[in-house]
């Protein structure tokens, strides 16, 4: 992520303050009602805390010392509604927080998965998705974390933790005194834990998210890994993944629970203490008993609130690192919104013209080299040229999958840079190399083209697309699901749907980045007959390897290490002895003869 792509608000959101401000702004006021009762809840759990400590000097004194069986009865009571009310609201704050926080998740979920889908295609080409959706799974929870832990620890930790100091110094303040010496050097040592465990928290996040980006890619690849028998290999990288996940898991362990015996330390030495002191009173002073049980037991409640606000900041840190990656991915800039003013795209004879198109990755050399040519409205145009000619860049940048370092690119004299992706991307229907379907069922994927067309519309583009036919086969014909990526169909099947799903937009522009590789030879010609027809009246640019398929396009656009080289017709760029296009038809097609055979048969 760039300098640039940073906001200001990430630039807060360094610090465990700035992450905390941050969050409680963007959910605070849509949750507030609930965090109220929540915090309602959780002040009268230490209410009825601090009340069964304070009560026991009465308990001790009355009931065993004095033996005043007239207030047993109403000792008894006042504890029993306390315990009950304090059962009630420990649910009532439970239930609330979980909701609020089960609503904050989906809610980032929902904000992550609109904010991945407007930034650019050249983002995922460089980011590794599989480790990237793993690392988003782990950390998503931290936002709701963070808000819940803050809200339980001011309105309930701290809240007990302050009426029962209050009990403690009504019952005796030189022994709170004494309980408070402890506190510095705990509070110390807990701070130097929490500023080691930041550093190991976030190393643990991204390490765990390569041990999931490993698995998840080895799913996707399992054909790969079995074919080339690389299970050896993979085993032993993923290992020593692992161990290193581990490891930190390990540190992160033993850092978080360093703090158990410090704690425990402190808290025996300052009970220790309370103890004999009050015991030497009791003893020696003739004191009751009474204000010293009600101190200790104060003392003892007081423990576990204390050791949970002692561990906050760790804790805290833990969720912050979470939250803090998560606004990482969203504070990243998409890199293609539309202009401001950007009009609506409108399309007439649908003519698409490059004017000295020049084009890099961001991680590469330049790949179009001041590319120049129209794509006539209403006809087909084919980029051929050996692997590597950047026919497949320019196919990206017509619907701005990315956008060109130089030039321009016009469909009916409109430059898309000033037009809307929305309205520019209606217009176009693309078929990609590599089919992908979506979990569903096949009428569905069909029907991603055009969310409203009919069902009767999504059968003739499968008709159209050679597809009906196995689509009959299926168990539930059209309403039959085709797995995760269409894995239940073939490589050929899934790039017939492909194509209806194309056909089916019935946009004016259709590109076929190379559609009927995945074809068998019977299939490929069914397929493009129908491609034949649905491309009537349309501008289509289609890229191809096998040139057999593209001899009736209107217009050749031949390409070679990123520039245009030739451009004709069949006939004329196959008649040029010494040209690239003559050259790679010969490879393909020995005999001349035979390859106007084959044309005329087609015709």
């Amino acid at each position: 992520m760039s300098k640039n792509s940073r906001t200001d608000r990430h630039v807060s959101a360094e610090t465990i303050t700035g992450v905390l401000k941050r969050v409680v702004a963007e959910n605070g006021r849509d949750h507030i009602r609930g965090y109220l009762f929540a915090i309602f809840c959780l002040v009268v759990v230490a209410a009825s805390t601090a009340f069964t400590a304070w009560i026991m000097e009465a308990v001790i004194n009355e009931a065993f010392a004095n033996r005043r069986a007239d207030l047993v009865a109403w000792i008894c009571l006042a504890i029993l509604i306390a315990f009950v009310l304090r059962g009630f609201a420990t649910y009532g704050q439970a239930v609330t927080l979980s909701k609020i926080g089960n609503n904050i998740v989906a809610r980032y979920q929902r904000r992550l998965y609109s904010h991945l889908m407007a930034l650019s295609v050249g983002f995922y080409s460089e980011a590794r998705s599989a480790r990237f959706a793993a690392q988003l799974s782990q950390n998503i929870n931290g936002i709701r974390d963070v808000l819940n832990m803050t809200v339980t620890s001011i309105a309930r930790d701290l809240l007990t933790l302050i009426a029962l100091i209050g009990v403690m110094i009504s019952k005796d303040a030189l022994l709170t005194a004494i309980v408070f010496l402890v506190a510095p050097p705990l509070l110390l040592g807990l701070r130097y834990i929490s500023k080691r465990l930041k550093l190991a928290t976030r190393e643990a996040v991204l390490i765990n998210s390569h041990v999931l980006g490993a698995m998840q890619e080895t799913i996707h690849g399992i054909t790969i890994v079995k074919a080339f028998t690389m299970e050896d290999q993979l085993r032993a990288k993923v290992e020593g993944i692992i161990d290193q996940a581990e490891k930190r898991s390990n540190r992160i362990a033993r850092l978080s629970e360093r703090t158990a015996p410090m704690t425990e330390t402190f808290a025996g030495v300052a009970i220790a203490a309370v103890l004999g002191y009050s015991a030497y009173q009791a003893i020696y002073g003739g004191v009751l008993p009474g204000a010293f049980f009600a101190f200790i037991a104060a003392l003892l409640m007081a423990y576990d609130p204390a050791r949970r606000l002692a561990r906050l900041q760790v804790s805290l840190e833990r969720a912050i690192v979470n939250a803090r990656m998560i606004y990482e991915v969203l504070d990243i800039e998409p890199h293609q919104r539309d202009r401001p003013g950007a009009t609506t795209l409108a399309v007439t004879k649908a003519e698409i013209e490059f004017r000295g198109v020049s084009f890099a990755y961001a991680t590469g050399n330049a790949i179009l080299r001041n590319v120049s040519f129209v794509a006539e409205g209403g006809r087909t145009t084919a980029l051929v040229g050996p692997s590597g000619a950047g026919k497949s860049t320019v196919i990206s940048l017509i619907p701005r999958f990315y956008d060109p370092a130089e030039g321009q690119i016009l469909i009916d004299g409109q430059d898309i840079a000033g037009v809307t992706k929305q309205s520019l991307r209606n217009n176009i229907a693309y078929v990609s190399q590599q089919p992908y379907l979506f979990e569903g069922t096949i009428r569905d994927n069909i029907r991603y083209g055009r969310p409203e067309a009919t069902d009767a519309e999504v059968e003739e583009a499968a008709r159209l697309a050679y597809a009906h036919e196995f689509i009959l086969s299926q168990p539930q014909g059209y309403d039959t699901p085709v797995g995760e990526n269409g894995v239940t169909l073939s490589g050929g099947q899934r790039q017939r749907l492909s194509i209806a799903r194309a056909l089916v937009r019935n946009a004016p522009i259709l590109l076929l980045d190379e559609a009927t590789s995945a074809l068998d030879t019977e299939s490929e010609q069914a397929v493009q007959q129908a491609l034949e027809h649905a491309m009537s009246g349309r501008t289509v640019v289609v890229i191809a390897h096998r040139l057999s398929t593209i001899v009736n396009a209107d217009r050749i656009v031949v390409m070679q290490e990123g520039t245009v080289v030739e451009e004709g017709t069949h006939d004329t760029l196959a008649a040029r002895p010494d040209g690239l296009y003559a050259r790679l038809n010969n490879l393909q097609q020995p005999s001349g003869s035979l390859q106007e055979e084959d044309r005329k048969a087609g015709e």
